[in-house]
């Protein structure tokens, strides 16, 4: 019997590529705790934009409605001007909604997250079971002869455990509450 067909070679390259594969597991569980606070700022920070741009408009509507001028009025001056300065307040407001149009994203934004989220969730589910193809390529290769001779005489093989959702609910992805976030 040859050394090669005892696993000398195969066995650690099939360990080895099982770790690999456990390494883009942590990467992707990594690239999710690095992405979501970053994204959920990115949201929040536009729908404050927007807030305050939508806050103005409100307020200057509302001031704009309690300036009243009666027909009688037009002939004084400083009502006229009272009036004008009230929907001068609403115009301006209103063209910085205008200007920041396209800047206000925060309906995409949300899409964007959920849509990033969901890309996430499905890179850990592309590399957990990556990882668990390469565990069982490992552990059939150190159970199987010939290369369960080498396995165990060269190495000590020991199987490697696969991943499986055990945390209560692990099946569901993350969900994301803006309402509580900081």
């Amino acid at each position: 019997m040859s050394l090669a067909g005892c696993g000398i070679n195969s066995v650690p390259t099939a360990e080895e590529n099982a770790k690999a594969r456990w390494a883009d597991v942590q990467n992707q569980y990594q690239r999710r705790a690095d992405l979501i606070p970053n994204l959920v700022s990115t949201v929040k920070a536009a729908g404050a934009q927007e807030k305050d741009i939508l806050v103005q408009v409100t307020q200057a509507r509302a001031g704009a409605n309690q300036v009243k001028l009666s027909g009688d009025e037009l002939t004084d001056p400083a009502k006229m001007q009272a009036f004008e300065r009230a929907q001068g307040a609403v115009t301006l407001s209103l063209q910085r909604l205008q200007e920041a149009y396209p800047e206000l994203k925060s309906q995409g934004n949300y899409t964007t997250l959920m849509s990033q989220l969901e890309g996430t969730e499905n890179r850990i589910t592309i590399a957990r079971t990556d990882y668990n193809t390469a565990v069982q390529a490992y552990n059939t290769r150190i159970r199987t002869f010939p290369d369960a001779v080498g396995a165990r005489i060269f190495y000590g093989a020991k199987p490697l455990t696969p991943f499986a959702a055990t945390t209560p609910g692990a099946e569901q992805a993350p969900s994301v509450n803006f309402g509580n976030a900081s």
